[in-house]
C-alpha cells in the first residue's frame, strides 16, 4: 500500500504553503499556533482579509458539490486543504468554529435546499463565519440535559436560555444552535437543531477570557429571541441524531487540525535544535534528541489516524470509532508536544509576548496554555475512550 501523496496532491500542498508565505503578514506567520487565538486582534483581521482569497482558490469545502460552492474534489483533497492550513496557522480556515468541518457537511446531509443555497456558498467563499452553541452551564458532556428552549409561537420559534463556552461567538455571523423543543422527560428526542443569525434581536453575547489573554469564547443569552420556522435544520425532535453525526465530523476534523499543528511545532523544534544546540550538550542534548525523535514518530502516527477517519468520512462513510481514536490521540499528543516545546524553551517560555523571548519561546508558551483544553473540546478523552471501548471493541458499559 502506498501511503504517499500523488503529484497533484503535492502541488496542492505547495500552493497552500506558498499562499501562507505570501498572504500572511510576518507577525501573523510567527504568531501563536493557538486555534482559539485566531478570533482576536491581528489574527482575526487577517482571517477576514484572506479567507475570501482561500475560498476563491477552492480550498474551503473543495469536496462539496459545485452547486453549493465546492468544486467536486476528492475527499483527500478536502483533508489536505484543512491540514495544510492548520499546519501554516492560516487564521479562519474553519470559517469560525465548525463552519467547514461539521456545519457544512451537516447542512449537506440534513439541511433544506434553501438552507444549502443560503449558507454553503458563503462558507466556501470565505465570507460567513460560524460558531457552535451546544454547551450550557448545566450541560457539557451530558449534552442531552440542556435546558435552553425553542417554543413554537405565532408561526416562529421563541428561544430562551443560555449557552456558554461558545467559541468564536464574539465575532461569528451565524450560529449552529441546539435547543430543546420537547419536554425535559423526552431528553434525546426533545432536541432540535437551528441556524441563527447572530444579529437577531434578543441575543446577547458576553465574551469570556481564556488563560492565553484573549477572549475567544462567549456566553450567549437568549431573551425571547424569534427564529423563523425555516431556520430549523431537518425535522423537529431529531437534533440529537444530527448532532451525533456532526460529532463524527468534529472529532475527525480535530484529528486533522492537530495533526497539522503538531507537525508544525515538531518541524520548528527540530529546526531550532539544529541551529541552536542545547548549551552544555551531553546528556540533556541526548534526551532532547530522543524526545524530538519520539514526537516526530507520533506526529506521523497522528496524521495516519486522522486521515483514516477523515478521508472516508468526508467521502460519506460513517467512522464513529475511527474519529474517536483520531481525536483522543491527536489532542493528547498536542499536549505532549506543547510540554516538550516548553521544556526546550526553558525559562524563556515563561515570558509573555516581549522582545526578550524568542519567537519559538513565545509560540511554545501560547501553545502550552491553549493545549490545556484540547482533551475537553469535542468530547473529553474519557468519553472518546468509552466510544472506542463500547463501539469498537464491543465491551460492556
Amino acid at each position: 500500500m502506498d501511503f504517499g501523496f500523488t503529484a497533484s496532491e503535492i502541488r496542492l500542498k505547495q500552493e497552500i504553503a506558498d499562499f501562507a508565505r505570501r498572504e500572511m503578514p510576518a507577525d501573523v506567520r510567527e504568531g501563536s499556533p493557538d486555534f482559539e487565538r485566531q478570533f482576536h486582534g491581528r489574527l482575526w483581521e487577517t482571517a477576514r482579509e484572506i479567507m475570501p482569497k482561500a475560498g476563491a482558490r477552492g480550498w474551503l469545502g473543495p469536496a462539496w458539490p459545485v452547486r453549493y460552492g465546492g468544486r467536486g474534489a476528492s475527499p483527500i483533497e478536502q483533508v489536505i486543504c484543512f491540514e495544510e492550513m492548520a499546519y501554516w496557522g492560516i487564521p479562519g480556515y474553519d470559517m469560525g468554529v465548525g463552519g467547514i468541518s461539521w456545519i457544512g457537511p451537516s447542512l449537506l446531509a440534513h439541511g433544506s435546499e434553501t438552507q444549502k443555497l443560503e449558507h454553503l456558498p458563503p462558507l466556501a467563499q470565505g465570507r460567513r463565519f460560524w460558531c457552535t452553541a451546544y454547551s450550557e452551564p448545566g450541560a457539557g458532556s451530558d449534552m442531552a440535559s440542556l435546558q435552553s428552549t425553542a417554543v413554537r409561537r405565532n408561526g416562529e420559534y421563541a428561544v430562551n436560555g443560555q449557552k456558554v463556552w461558545t467559541s468564536a461567538s464574539p465575532v461569528a455571523d451565524w450560529c449552529w444552535l441546539l435547543l430543546r423543543t420537547g419536554s425535559a422527560s423526552s431528553k434525546h428526542r426533545g432536541l432540535s437543531l437551528f441556524v441563527l443569525d447572530m444579529r437577531t434581536r434578543g441575543l446577547t453575547v458576553r465574551p469570556l477570557a481564556a488563560m492565553t489573554g484573549t477572549t475567544p469564547f462567549g456566553e450567549l443569552f437568549f431573551d425571547d429571541v424569534r427564529v423563523p420556522l425555516e431556520n430549523l435544520v431537518g425535522e423537529e425532535g431529531m437534533g440529537w441524531d444530527y448532532v451525533v453525526a456532526a460529532l463524527e465530523y468534529e472529532r475527525a476534523s480535530v484529528g486533522v487540525v492537530y495533526s497539522g499543528m503538531v507537525r508544525r511545532i515538531t518541524d520548528e523544534l527540530i529546526a531550532v535544535q539544529r541551529n541552536v544546540p542545547l548549551a552544555g550538550a551531553g546528556q540533556r542534548a541526548g534526551i532532547a534528541r530522543h524526545k524530538l525523535a519520539e514526537l516526530a514518530v507520533e506526529s506521523e502516527i497522528c496524521r495516519l489516524l486522522a486521515y483514516r477517519a477523515a478521508v472516508p468520512l468526508w467521502g460519506g462513510q460513517p467512522v464513529n470509532v475511527e474519529s474517536a481514536q483520531a481525536k483522543v490521540f491527536s489532542t493528547e499528543l498536542s499536549q505532549r508536544a506543547a510540554q516538550l516545546a516548553m521544556e526546550l524553551a526553558g525559562l524563556y517560555g515563561q515570558l509573555s509576548d516581549t522582545e526578550r523571548a524568542t519567537s519559538m519561546a513565545r509560540r511554545a508558551r501560547a501553545f502550552y496554555l491553549s493545549s490545556t483544553g484540547n482533551t475537553i473540546l469535542a468530547g473529553t478523552s474519557e468519553i472518546e475512550r468509552n466510544v472506542i471501548a463500547q463501539r469498537g471493541l464491543g465491551l460492556p458499559r
